[in-house]
């Protein structure tokens, strides 16, 4: 067995070994803060020792392992995503990226090999947002980008972020003093899996991230009114589902018709919700995606304005709030150059530029210093399901590619 086929298949041992830490159930759930948080945290700190690291918890609950560099220049790399997961998601979103970086550290440090740089490898405490309505609470804090308002969100439970981050064993009204300083970082990178097919379309093992995608989300409320459904003719109703009905509708069309956007209404309340009674509300969710923000947000316009005209034309009443957006962000050139040259060089194929249409803890990191992302081939482009796979050839292509990048910078 070749060196990239060992490299490869321990990740895979070892992400399966993460993955027993979970809620009970299908799947990976793995929210932040929690004794499974805890308990994964506790076995990556012992493979980062094991890699030649030195090893801390910070304030927001993110563990850090560092090496230190043989080099005059003191800037820092960092490597790193996410522990936590969605509910009964799968084991590779996130710790493919804290365990592959960790796997190459290791590596080095078994050659008695030395970077001219440091490097931290960063397994972040929260990404995805799954207990708390706010996300990528440990980039934001280590870039400088944490909102400390958000202490006061409180979990399905009651439990504020605050009370559980110092449940855990963090410090949270320390996170604005342990802001990096973008003099002292050369740049962030993320090893992830792609999420989406367009690897395995191509036939490719890896690929290198041009762009993470904008995302906003909003919050509509069609109210009508309620009337039997046997009685109310069909001319006078003011049926605030049919509304609904046609801004999904709306939404599935826009986005179809637009290069490089995607949507989704991903939640749909109907009140009262009874068989013959004309339904008299309606919440849904909208959630728009693009790495052009003048796309997303020309999307965002027709789509309100299709759901203005739809409500007045029913006779209805609709609300709608924007409670969430996050600007597109680009990956530096020099990044993508360079995981470019380190991609062909493993694999002897042009590398493939393409953009996330996921988030990731680069939309945080950017506030910091450059980005730069290594897609791995997703099979079936599965992603956020207990079925998401990864092959273990391309996690050991991809560890070697970090490596020559590492060797390279």
């Amino acid at each position: 067995m070749n060196m990239t086929e060992t490299l490869g298949r321990d990740i895979l041992d070892r992400l399966n070994q993460a993955a027993v830490h979970s809620e009970p159930g299908p799947g990976v759930t793995r929210f932040s803060f929690t004794p499974e948080h805890r308990a994964v945290g506790e076995l990556l700190e012992g493979w980062m020792r094991e890699a030649g690291l030195e090893t801390r918890w910070d304030a927001a609950g993110n563990l850090i392992g560092r090496a230190e560099g043989t080099g005059a220049d003191p800037r820092v790399l960092l490597i790193g995503s996410h522990q936590d997961s969605v509910r009964s998601g799968g084991r590779y979103d996130g710790m493919l990226g804290i365990v592959l970086p960790i796997a190459c550290m290791r590596t080095l440090h078994e050659a008695g090999e030395s970077l001219p740089y440091p490097v931290e490898i960063i397994a972040f405490s929260d990404e995805e947002g799954g207990r708390f309505t706010t996300s990528l609470i440990g980039s934001k804090a280590i870039a400088g980008g944490f909102n400390m308002d958000v202490l006061t969100m409180a979990d399905a439970h009651g439990v504020s972020l605050e009370q559980a981050m110092h449940d855990f064993g963090a410090a949270p009204r320390e996170i604005p003093l342990m802001a990096r300083r973008p003099e002292d970082v050369r740049a962030f990178v993320e090893v992830h899996i792609e999420q989406g097919p367009v690897l395995e379309e191509q036939g490719l093992e890896v690929g290198v991230v041009t762009a993470l995608t904008g995302i906003e989300r909003h919050r509509l409320v069609l109210t009508g009114k309620a009337s039997h459904a046997g009685t109310t003719p069909m001319d006078s109703r003011r049926d605030a589902l049919v509304g609904a009905a046609g801004i999904v509708l709306e939404l599935d069309r826009v986005c179809r018709d637009t290069a490089d956007c995607v949507g989704v209404v991903g939640e749909l309340e109907v009140t009262p919700g009874v068989v013959n009674v004309i339904p008299a509300q309606t919440r849904l969710t909208l959630e728009l995606r693009s790495p052009d923000d003048a796309i997303r947000v020309d999307a965002r316009e027709r789509i309100l304005a299709a759901a203005q005209r739809s409500a007045e034309q029913r006779g209805l009443e609709l609300e709608a709030s924007r409670v969430y957006e996050q600007s597109a962000v680009t990956c530096a050139p020099w990044l993508i150059d360079a995981l470019g040259a380190a991609a062909t060089e493993e694999t002897g194929k042009p590398a493939l530029r393409l953009f996330s249409g996921a988030g990731h803890d680069g939309l945080a990191m950017i506030r910091l210093t450059d980005i730069g992302m290594l897609f791995v081939r997703s099979p079936e482009g599965l992603s956020h399901h207990p079925d998401e796979d990864l092959y273990a050839h391309d996690a050991g292509v991809a560890a070697q590619t970090l490596l020559r990048f590492l060797r390279g910078l």
